[in-house]
């Protein structure tokens, strides 16, 4: 694959950026980093590319999404996090040669209430609701559609181990107005993220896990199998996490990526 020179660097460059050692400050905000209720403002942006798609396996996808996580405290014992995913999308030849488009996909925003501390066996939980907002550029990019649902996340957190599965089902309630009626998709999609991460005494993150989804519409699974590596550092008084990784799709279907793709990854972190 013509990415591999370049994700051979970014692990390599991680790797060499771990020598310099971690602070405390840095161990606790990596392990914060693995939990996606943790009480930590960030600002991931990830930037994903797949090729093989469409009906002659011509497009190629560039979708980068800004994903700012927010928590709110509401009680003693209680916070709301805030994740939001802006997806930026370029693609050529899709949904057949000769048709590109860029532009803001669709974005999907979930509210997590999760109590501040874990459970008696260590359990870190959040629940609560999943919107799909018809936000597209080009009605190429979306679904046309707004939908919603319920999410939930649990996870635990055992010396440099985290593991766990976060979970979303979308349904559309509607669609545009007029003449843009005939673009719009039913969404009917559930999403399955179970995840695996490993910290090193020098903070280096290396994580697996799977962002499938099954689309109930089409009956069709689509299943991301993601490695990821991400170094954690500190320019000036900005913390940083910096990474990237491979993926390789197990099931998609027949018009969705094929094959091999990689993601990059840089996390912007904003403790209290």
């Amino acid at each position: 694959m013509r990415a591999n020179s370049f994700i051979f660097c970014m692990t390599a460059g991680a790797a060499l950026l771990s020598a310099a050692g971690a602070s405390a400050e840095e161990q606790d905000l990596a392990k914060q980093l693995a939990n996606p209720v943790a009480a930590l403002i960030s600002v991931p942006i990830q930037a994903n590319y797949d090729e093989n798609i469409g009906a002659n396996e011509k497009g190629e996808m560039w979708r980068t999404n800004i994903q700012p996580v927010i928590p709110f405290s509401i009680s003693d014992d209680w916070n709301v996090i805030s994740r939001t995913i802006v997806p930026i999308i370029d693609q050529k030849n899709i949904p057949a040669p000769g048709m590109d488009e860029s532009g803001i996909g669709d974005v999907v925003q979930s509210f997590f209430f999760s109590p501040k501390t874990p459970t008696a066996s260590g359990l870190i939980w959040g629940v609560g609701p999943v919107l799909y907002l018809d936000t597209a550029t080009d009605n190429k990019l979306g679904a046309g559609k707004w939908g919603a649902g319920p999410t939930a996340v649990v996870l635990k957190q055992q010396g440099p181990w985290t593991f766990g599965a976060l979970v979303n089902h979308i349904e559309s309630f509607d669609g545009n107005d007029g003449s843009d009626d005939i673009n719009a998709i039913d969404i009917s999609a559930t999403f399955l993220q179970p995840f695996l991460t490993y910290i090193t005494a020098s903070q280096t993150t290396f994580a697996l896990n799977t962002e499938s989804t099954y689309d109930w519409e089409a009956n069709k699974w689509s299943v991301p199998i993601n490695l990821n590596v991400a170094q954690l550092f500190k320019l000036g008084n900005q913390l940083f996490q910096i990474g990237g990784g491979i993926r390789y799709w197990a099931e998609s279907p027949k018009s969705g990526p094929d094959d091999w793709g990689f993601r990059l990854q840089l996390t912007l972190l904003f403790p209290k």
